[in-house]
Formats: structure tokens, sequence, C-alpha cells
């Protein structure tokens, strides 16, 4: 997803890499920014794939641009789109749907042990 950018903003491109578990915020051919997920199977047939972000970071150089914000509003949205739920372990994606409930709030999804073990292994293959 490419976002335009307005005057004060930096011109970024939002893309999910699912081969690496993580949205990436792209500026030309530098990756400035991240949120990090690791995917868990619904419980039942019909229960949807769960998406648990585990970690948000943007480069100290491109922080104070409000550039975090738009990666978690994009990786959401996206995640939505996909008919899938959102599990919030990562403080910064907590922290904005604590302030931006909507539309999220029906997506969002309680963690599990699950969930945890899931973003724990995917943490330690990051790394």
């Amino acid at each position: 997803m490419t976002e335009h950018a307005g005057e004060d903003e930096v011109a970024v491109e939002i893309v999910d890499n699912p081969a690496r578990g993580r949205f990436e915020l792209r500026q030309g051919d530098d990756v400035i920014g991240i949120a990090s997920y690791a995917v868990v199977p619904g419980d039942g047939p019909d229960a949807p794939d769960r998406v648990v972000f585990f970690h948000t970071e943007v480069r100290p150089d491109h922080e104070g641009q409000g550039l975090a914000g738009r990666l978690a509003s994009s990786a959401l949205e996206a995640t939505m789109a996909s008919g899938r739920s959102i599990v919030a372990l990562c403080p910064y994606i907590k922290t904005y749907l604590r302030r931006h409930p909507e539309p999220y709030a029906g997506s969002v999804l309680t963690p599990t042990s699950v969930d945890v073990e899931a973003a724990e292994r995917a943490a330690a293959a990051e790394r």
C-alpha cells in the first residue's frame, strides 16, 4: 500500500512482507520501520487466523513524523481486510488500539498462551 505524502509528510510505502512476518515502512529502497507479527491459525473451521503483533519500531532518524501511527493503521487495516483477527502484544499497537478503537474493536482478540508462544518463536527467529 503506497501512501501519498502531504506537504509535511515523508513519502513512504507500507508493504506486507509475509515471508519475514512483518509490515515494512519503506522510503525508497530503505526499510525505515517495521511492525512484526506471527500468524496463528484459527481455533476452529470457521475461526479466522489471528495476526499477533509483537514488535513495532521506526528508525530513530525518522521518529517524530507520525510514521509509527501510519504503519500501525495500515497494518491493522490490512489485517482486517484479509478477514483475520488482531492480537496486540506490542505495547505500541496496544496503545494505538486504545486511542483509536474504531474501526478495529470488532476484530481485536485477547491474547492466549498460544499467541504468546507464536510471538516468542517469531521474535527469536528474527534475531
